[in-house]
């Protein structure tokens, strides 16, 4: 098949759709088939369209639905997607008619969806690969001090990641803690570069590393002893994926793109922009001898559903359902 991958994000950009696309485009020619990918629809004669971001797509859905009637289409939807879009946005709603199938990144976005887009919805966890370890990269080259409990947030700086949540929660804690805030991911306007220079100033346990490769990124959150999660808004993060691969103790907020792959029960929720709740938990990971394994102990059993393996298989499930239908 010769398929066609639609993604808002540039080429080049470390966004999180991006990382998708490629991720995808990787597996679908595994798969045998050619595949491109770019920001709109440009008129190419395609056996395959699959779209992330049902708003921001909707040009290139609608263009692709009127030259090729017959030919299907899929969108793969964002959490802005399902926890907004598609419940305002007349663009959102319109695609969600036009198309074939629907890909959502965790059990829970189904709630979202109405009744006919739900019959079309697939759940496809996204998975992850091995985390590099970069040459001259040891545990102790990354931290502040050798005594240093280093916790990794990572995510662009914009106000639906929540981005300075953990930096917020780590003032409150204990003077004796060694806790110390890695935040990677780069600023997406002056003002959250403004202030995330200024957090540094003012946060002895806080430091912006910015935008790193995606190597560099894993590598130091496999390198930390806990990550936080502190979105406002997900449909299923990478970072949340690549922290349960890495074996790594998750503190996420409790929102339905996190709680639908840690589950309901998991130990490490909190409530959205709860300062003091994060605070404590994090004082907790770095005390209670029994809370951080914990924790590990059941993000390791989520590791099969990020199985690269896993996830090329359902690709190819859902294309033969397309190609059959």
């Amino acid at each position: 098949m010769k398929i066609g991958i639609i993604t808002p994000a540039p080429a080049r950009s470390r966004y999180g759709n991006r990382i998708t696309a490629l991720r995808w485009a990787g597996i679908l020619r595994g798969l045998g088939h050619r595949v491109s990918i770019s920001q709109q629809y440009d008129n190419k004669e395609l056996d395959l369209l699959i779209a992330l971001h049902a708003r921001r797509s909707y040009s290139s859905i609608k263009r692709f639905r009127r030259q090729h009637r017959d030919s299907p289409i899929i969108v793969a939807l964002t959490g802005t997607d399902v926890y907004r879009d598609i419940h305002t946005s007349r663009r959102a709603q319109q695609s969600l008619r036009l198309v074939d199938r629907i890909v959502v990144l965790q059990p829970r976005a189904l709630r979202e969806l109405d009744s006919s887009a739900r019959r079309k919805a697939r759940v496809i966890y996204q998975s992850v690969e091995d985390i590099p370890v970069l040459p001259n990269s040891g545990r102790k080259s990354n931290r502040w001090s050798s005594h240093s409990f280093d916790v990794s947030v990572i995510g662009h700086l914009r106000p639906v990641k929540d981005p300075f949540r953990a930096a917020l929660a780590a003032r409150l804690l204990p003077q004796s803690s060694q806790i110390r805030i890695m935040h990677i991911g780069g600023a997406m306007t002056k003002e959250m570069e403004k202030r995330a220079r200024r957090e540094e100033r003012i946060n002895p346990r806080y430091r912006w590393l910015g935008e790193l490769s995606r190597p560099r990124a894993l590598c130091a959150l496999a390198q930390s002893q806990l990550c936080i999660v502190s979105s406002r808004l997900e449909g299923g993060a990478n970072v949340l994926s690549e922290a349960i691969v890495s074996s790594d103790p998750v503190l996420a907020s409790r929102i339905d793109g996190n709680v639908g792959i840690l589950g309901a029960d998991y130990p490490g929720l909190f409530g959205v922009g709860d300062t003091r709740e994060l605070a404590r938990l994090m004082t907790r990971a770095e005390t209670n001898a029994k809370f951080l394994p914990e924790l590990r102990k059941r993000v390791k059993k989520l590791t099969r559903l990020f199985d690269p393996a896993r996830e090329k298989r359902n690709w190819a499930e859902l294309i033969s359902e397309i190609a059959a239908h």
